[in-house]
């Protein structure tokens, strides 16, 4: 431990808070991604959900900030605050870094109106929350061209099942987007299935609009 220099622990404070990073972010958006239109997952309350989904979004907001100011810090290459946030102006590696900064000014925007979500309409904040489908591969092509680390070995096993994880929750997705039945025919079935009953009929047209 004597050996290792102020330089050498902001280094491996960087790596580490990257992939923490990247794992917490996945599972952030696989749950984005599973969450029916209700909010809930079986087996869990509405407000379970939420809390479970704001959490992770929260501490991985703190990782990545971390992981930053550990980067910008680091003596070892020159990254400068600036490069942090604007894209492809860095020095070193400014593709990669781009890409970075690209993914941090995104999520930047998907926090912002998440905070403010109760003043802006609902509209606005699905369309910008929708970039963190955008911002997560920008994340992981980022986190694996500039860390050699992530390209081999057990770092790079932890990449691709963060990347499993997230396409099979597309595909669950997608099953239960094709396999559900549309909102304005469960009216019509329901109309139906009341109006063959005597008191299903006088229940539906006290219900039905004048």
């Amino acid at each position: 431990m004597s050996g290792i220099t102020a330089s050498t622990a902001l280094w491996y404070a960087s790596r580490a808070t990257g992939i923490i990073s990247l794992v917490l972010l996945s599972a952030v958006v696989v749950l984005g991604i599973t969450v029916n239109r209700q909010g809930r997952l079986p087996g869990l309350p509405r407000f379970a959900v939420t809390g479970l989904h704001r959490n992770l979004s929260l501490i991985a907001v703190l990782f990545l900030a971390v992981h930053v100011l550990t980067a910008v810090a680091d003596s070892y290459v020159s990254i400068s605050l600036a490069a942090a946030v604007i894209p492809f102006v860095s020095s070193y590696e400014p593709f990669w870094l781009g890409l970075g900064a690209v993914s941090l000014d995104l999520l930047a925007a998907v926090l912002v109106t998440s905070l403010v979500r109760s003043r802006i309409p609902r509209r606005a904040w699905r369309a910008v929350h929708w970039l963190t489908y955008g911002l997560y591969p920008v994340a992981v092509v980022h986190s694996i061209g500039s860390s050699t680390d992530l390209q081999s070995g057990w770092l790079l096993a932890v990449t691709v099942l963060c990347l499993a994880a997230v396409a099979a929750a597309v595909v669950v997705r997608l099953r239960r987007s094709t396999t559900a039945i549309p909102r304005f025919r469960r009216v019509i079935t329901a109309l139906d299935d009341a109006a063959a009953h005597p008191a299903g009929r006088q229940a539906a047209e006290r219900g039905a609009p004048r």
